[in-house]
């Protein structure tokens, strides 16, 4: 019995020494880590309680038009110039009778007359005339001549509000042999515009499709009416 005590007690000190000297490799596919690699551990956020979504719901549905506004933005939209009052009136009239918040402003500035046709760089009187006599022949009886300090000596051909009809004169007049082009015609004097504030959840739409995109202001180019 004493000799088995001691066989089995030799036995540990070999493995014991075997175990020391092993080092084992670990086998392909385990990744081996460890766990203070992992940082600390996560916490979940918790969700909102139900009284705080619905005391949101409460404020929104109980708060003052101004107060609300103050808190979510408004949308404002400014339409103009507009050369003549009654216009501007009428544009201040038609959204304030649906409920939005109108003003009217008014200053000067510098307003679209129309599109001019003309014919330009014409070097003496004589060719003008020569020119001119050309043109009525061809029916274009509104042509006369023009000189200004700093384009000199030019053929009008008319000013038109619609550009389509412009390019019409333009390419009769080429069809002549004359050199017309379109030019802008812009003036300054008083000009009136309207501000509107859109109701929430209302867009721009109706305004641009009546008015054409070139006179409506939207977003940070708009002017809000005051309070």
């Amino acid at each position: 019995m004493k000799n088995l005590l001691l066989l089995l007690l030799l036995a540990n000190i070999l493995y014991f020494l075997w175990g020391l000297t092993r080092d084992d490799q670990p086998e392909p596919g385990v990744v081996v880590f460890d766990e203070s690699d992992l940082g600390p551990p996560l916490s979940v956020a918790q969700k909102p309680e139900a009284k705080e979504v619905a005391s949101v719901g409460a404020l929104l549905a109980t708060e003052q038009p101004s107060e609300l506004v103050a808190m979510v933005g408004r949308s404002c939209v400014t339409v103009g110039p507009f050369r003549d009052m009654d216009d501007a009136v009428a544009a201040k009239t038609r959204y304030a009778s649906v409920g939005m918040d109108t003003e009217i402003r008014s200053g000067t500035g510098q307003f679209f007359v129309g599109h001019w046709v003309q014919i330009r760089d014409i070097p003496s009187r004589e060719e003008s005339r020569r020119m001119i006599a050309v043109l009525k022949d061809a029916g274009l009886t509104d042509a006369y001549p023009v000189e200004t300090e700093d384009e000199g000596l030019k053929i009008s051909l008319g000013l038109f509000g619609n550009l389509a009809s412009a390019e019409k004169i333009e390419l009769e007049a080429k069809s002549l042999g004359l050199n017309a082009d379109i030019t802008p015609r812009t003036s300054e004097g008083p000009i009136h515009w309207v501000d509107l504030a859109l109701p929430p959840g209302k867009g721009a739409g109706e305004i641009m499709e009546r008015y054409g995109e070139d006179k409506v202001l939207l977003r940070s180019k708009a002017t809000c009416p005051k309070e």
